[in-house]
């Protein structure tokens, strides 16, 4: 685990906050000068604490306005069918997050969708994968929050 000081931590809320700050706007948050910052920036990317730098999109704006929580059971727990699996999984973009889990579900599957004939399509692409023993679904009504931002 690579260790955090209070200046990498202000430079991490600063970037989680807005990752198209600009240095100078960075540093001044964190209270170091601007070469300091970039180095510091650069050595979190390098020791993969900062994975990536992204745009977050509004789904709701791009006609993806249900969000549905999947839940998967399997009676298959080999190596080859957790492959299968993944593999299936990664190839259907609607599917944001995919979770192994303890408890009686064995996956949690995150998935966004126009709507409920978006969903059903999803579902019959999903059954196919792999050998599946059920498939239940949640769907949200209200976020009542979501963020991005790590707490430090």
């Amino acid at each position: 685990m690579f260790q955090l000081d209070d200046i990498d931590r202000k430079i991490l809320r600063a970037l989680q906050e807005n990752a198209d700050a600009t240095i100078a706007e960075i540093a001044e948050r964190a209270g170091v000068s601007q070469t300091p910052c970039w180095k510091r920036i650069k050595k979190l990317e390098a020791s993969n604490v900062i994975k990536k730098r992204v745009a977050l999109l509004d789904p709701s704006a791009l006609g993806l306005a249900l969000v549905g929580y999947v839940r998967v059971r399997t009676n298959a727990h080999t190596q080859e069918w957790t492959e299968e699996f993944a593999k299936g999984i990664r190839a259907l973009p609607e599917i944001t997050e995919c979770h192994r889990m303890t408890g009686d579900v064995d996956y949690l599957l995150k998935v966004v969708i126009a709507d409920m004939d978006d969903y059903d399509r999803v579902y019959k692409k999903l059954i196919k994968i792999a050998d599946l023993a059920d498939v239940s679904v949640n769907f949200s009504m209200e976020r009542l929050k979501e963020t991005t931002e790590l707490p430090l």
